[in-house]
C-alpha cells in the first residue's frame, strides 16, 4: 500500500456498523491509500458476518459460524482496523464530530460512515419465553436452529422473505410448518398480491400451511410457547414460533443529531447525509436513485448487492467531499434473490403493489415463470422464479426508460431466439 494522497490532518474515520456495507467501506478506504485510523463500531460481539445464509444454510445446520464470516481473519487483519464490538453507538454529536457508545466511551472523527442496518420488529406484547424467536443476528439463528428438529410444530408469523426462507428451511428439516400472514398474500408489499401469491404457492406445494388474512391475537405459554391464538379464536399449536415481520432502520441512536430521518437516514444522490463528512450506506440509507426518480422520489433498499456497492461509494465520496474533488452519485438497478425449496427467486428493479404485471414466459402454476412490472408505462422490475437466463440480462432495460411495449417486444425476441437455438440442438 502506497503513501496516503490525503492531508495528514484527516486521520480518524469511524464506521458505525460492522456489516457488509461497513466492511466494504473499510476495504475501499485502504485501497485508495488511507493510512490513518479506521475504527469499526458494532453492537454485536462477533466479527462481521454474512446475513443471507442465516435463514438458509446456517439455519439448516449445513454451515457453521466460520462459514458465514464475511472475510477470513487474515484479510480483516490486513485492514488494520480498531474494533469496538459489542457496544452499540447510542448518540451522535455533529457539532463536535463525536459519538458515544453504550460502554460510555466517546469517539471523535474526521469522517463518519453510518452502516448500522436494521433492527428487527417485534409484535406488540411479544412474550420473552422459550421457543419464541426472531431471526436477524447470528445468535438468533444459532438459538433457533437448535430447536428446529424433525416433527417440531413451527409457526412463522409474517410471510416476508426472511419468514418464508426460514419456513422453507424448517420444512426441509422435517418440521411441520405453518405460516401466518395478516395481508391477503405473502410478500404483498414487496411483489404485489399476484406475484406474492405465486411465491406462497411454492410453499403450499411443498407441504407448508400458508394462511393469509389472519391476525395473531396472542402467543401463549408460561415458560415455553405452546400455541398461538388467532383473531377468530382459533388456536394453532406451536413448539417454535418465528416472528418475521420485517426490520426498521437502526436510526434511534442518531435521532436529535440534526440528520434527517424518515424511515432511514435521508441522503443526497452521493450518499451524503448533509454534513460534508457524514455518509451512509446499506439498509439504513434513503437516497434518490436517479434511475427511478420518475416513479419513486427516493428509496431504501434492504438487499445485499446494494449494501456492498454503497459501502464502497460512501467511502470514496467521504474523501471527495473533504478534499473538494468530484463526488460519484450512486444510481443502480436494485437486485435481490431468494432460494425457497427448489425455487430460485430473482428480481431486478423495483417491483411494487401498484404496478401492472405481465407474465412474459412460463406459467405460475408450473412454478417457473418470468414477469415484468410497469408503472406509468415504464418498466420498473423483472421478476423470475427459476428463470435466471431471462432475469439477469434485463439490467440494461431497467437502466433506461423502457416502455411496457418495448419490454414485451424484447422478451418476445429473446424467447424466439432461445427457441430457435434449442431447435438446432441435436436430439
Amino acid at each position: 500500500m502506497g503513501p496516503s494522497p490525503y492531508p495528514s490532518y484527516v486521520h480518524r474515520i469511524v464506521i458505525v456498523g460492522a456489516s457488509l456495507a461497513g466492511v466494504r467501506a473499510a476495504e475501499t478506504l485502504r485501497s485508495i491509500g488511507f493510512t490513518g485510523t479506521i475504527t469499526m463500531v458494532g453492537d454485536e460481539p462477533h466479527m462481521p458476518y454474512d446475513r443471507p445464509p442465516l435463514s438458509k444454510n446456517f439455519l439448516a445446520g449445513e454451515w457453521e459460524a466460520d462459514r458465514v464470516a464475511l472475510r477470513k481473519p487474515e484479510a480483516l487483519e490486513e485492514l488494520n482496523l480498531t474494533w469496538k464490538l459489542g457496544s452499540a453507538a447510542t448518540s451522535l454529536n455533529l457539532e463536535e464530530n463525536s459519538l458515544t457508545l453504550a460502554s460510555g466511551e466517546t469517539l471523535t472523527y474526521h469522517g463518519l460512515i453510518i452502516a448500522t442496518g436494521g433492527v428487527v420488529r417485534r409484535l406488540p406484547h411479544q412474550p420473552t419465553i422459550a421457543g419464541v424467536h426472531v431471526l436477524r443476528t447470528l445468535d438468533d439463528a444459532e438459538n433457533l436452529r437448535n430447536e428446529i428438529v424433525e416433527g417440531a410444530r413451527v409457526v412463522v408469523i409474517g410471510a416476508g422473505f426472511i419468514g418464508l426462507e426460514a419456513a422453507a428451511t424448517a420444512s426441509k428439516r422435517g418440521a411441520h410448518v405453518t405460516v401466518l400472514e395478516g395481508l391477503e398474500a405473502p410478500l404483498i408489499r414487496a411483489l404485489g398480491a399476484e406475484m406474492g401469491a405465486a411465491i406462497g404457492a411454492v410453499h403450499t406445494r411443498n407441504g407448508v400451511d400458508v394462511r393469509c388474512g389472519v391476525q395473531v391475537q396472542s402467543i401463549n405459554g408460561t415458560d415455553r410457547v405452546i400455541s398461538i391464538t388467532l383473531g377468530n379464536g382459533e388456536e394453532v399449536p406451536a413448539d417454535v414460533v418465528i416472528v418475521g415481520i420485517g426490520v426498521t432502520p437502526a436510526t434511534q441512536w442518531c435521532e436529535g443529531s440534526g440528520l434527517t430521518i424518515r424511515d432511514g437516514i435521508v441522503c443526497d444522490e452521493n450518499l451524503c447525509a448533509g454534513p460534508a463528512h457524514v455518509f451512509v450506506a446499506g439498509d439504513v440509507l434513503r437516497w434518490p436513485n436517479s434511475l427511478f426518480t420518475d416513479v419513486e422520489t427516493d428509496m431504501r433498499v434492504e438487499h445485499w448487492t446494494n449494501a456492498a456497492e454503497q459501502g464502497a461509494i460512501a467511502a470514496k465520496n467521504l474523501f471527495a467531499s473533504m478534499y473538494e474533488t468530484e463526488l460519484e452519485p450512486y444510481a443502480a438497478v436494485p437486485f435481490f434473490w431468494s432460494d425457497q425449496f427448489d425455487a430460485r427467486i430473482q428480481c431486478l428493479g423495483r417491483p411494487s403493489a401498484n404496478a401492472q404485471v405481465d407474465i412474459v414466459d412460463g406459467k405460475i402454476d408450473d412454478g417457473k415463470f418470468c414477469a415484468i412490472y410497469t408503472v406509468n408505462n415504464r418498466l420498473t422490475a423483472v421478476l423470475g422464479v427459476s428463470k435466471p437466463k431471462l432475469v439477469m440480462p434485463s439490467r440494461a432495460l431497467l437502466s433506461k426508460h423502457t416502455t411496457r411495449e418495448e419490454a414485451l417486444a424484447h422478451f418476445e425476441r429473446v424467447l424466439a431466439a432461445q427457441a430457435a437455438a434449442a431447435a438446432q440442438q441435436p436430439k
